[in-house]
């Protein structure tokens, strides 16, 4: 993986499913792998399931020895990955105001090498300007503060690096509802600066943007934004972040990630041309 992509979430979330995979191939439960360790109960099944604090490499090689790893270039790379998990993304400093759920999409979007998002109601975060972006954390349904405004409009700007990035960018693909371009969000002089934001960064040559015209009526994103995000690597399946009224949630199971995926298809073949959305947005813009 590129230095450039390098996410410790995403190590984290792989050593999960490294481990998972050697203790079934190794025909153990994880309650008889855990007794053979002498270990709390539960702290396996948490590791097995992400719930990382911070790896610990010597747990991997206890690991490695009852699984009866003895391959020493797998026993190495299952290491190097616990200890790049233990490493802090630029994240870390946010995680207090952050939930558990939007901090793991972020360290995942950080390893991502491809990211699909749909968005009904407002301009998709990757997208918006330092104006909008705060904005839309004043209209949102928490009280915030002027300092926790700031720093939420801070995370979003320090996440737009990937786009903008010469080192292999974030590929960046996204569909909105004609809502989310007619919605005047901060007064008119933001809102404007807003779309035009939105052309110039079509411009770049990995991101690509569509818009679902209100003459195409239900579509497959009525119920709700999501994300789908796709990595460099085979090994680490895609995944899927949704935002819910009850909260953030992550969706995994690949038979579920594979709905999400016909959904965004559906969505892509309702949706104005690349082109033909670029323009619509530019003309609305004039307007405003």
């Amino acid at each position: 993986m590129p230095a450039s992509r390098h996410s410790p979430t995403l190590r984290r979330r792989r050593l999960s499913a490294e481990l998972r995979a050697l203790r079934e191939a190794a025909g153990m439960t994880s309650v008889e792998a855990t007794r053979r360790l002498e270990w709390s109960g539960g702290r396996l099944t948490k590791m097995e399931r992400g719930e990382w604090v911070r790896p610990n490499p010597r747990d991997i090689r206890d690991l490695c020895d009852l699984y009866g790893v003895t391959d020493e270039r797998q026993r190495e790379y299952l290491v190097t990955l616990a200890k790049q998990g233990r490493e802090r993304g630029w994240w870390h400093a946010y995680k207090n105001m952050l939930s558990e759920e939007y901090t793991t999409y972020i360290g995942l979007e950080a390893g991502a090498a491809t990211v699909y998002v749909v968005d009904l109601v407002v301009i998709p975060g990757l997208l918006q300007t330092k104006d909008y972006a705060r904005a839309v954390t004043l209209g949102g349904p928490a009280e915030v503060t002027a300092e926790q405004t700031q720093r939420r409009v801070d995370i979003r700007t320090e996440r737009q690096k990937l786009i903008m990035r010469e080192d292999d960018p974030l590929r960046l693909w996204v569909v909105m509802d004609e809502a989310a371009l007619r919605r005047m969000v901060g007064g008119g002089d933001v809102m404007r600066e807003q779309l035009n934001n939105i052309c110039h960064l079509a411009e770049l040559a990995k991101v690509t943007v569509q818009v679902i015209p209100f003459q195409a009526g239900a579509h497959a994103a009525v119920a709700g934004a999501f994300s789908i995000l796709q990595f460099p690597e085979p090994e680490d399946p895609d995944a899927v972040y949704v935002e819910t009224p009850a909260g953030e949630l992550f969706v995994e199971v690949p038979e579920e990630v594979d709905r999400f995926h016909t959904a965004y298809n559906r969505l892509q073949a309702a949706a104005l041309a690349p082109s033909a959305s670029i323009r619509m947005i530019a003309e609305y813009a004039a307007t405003i």
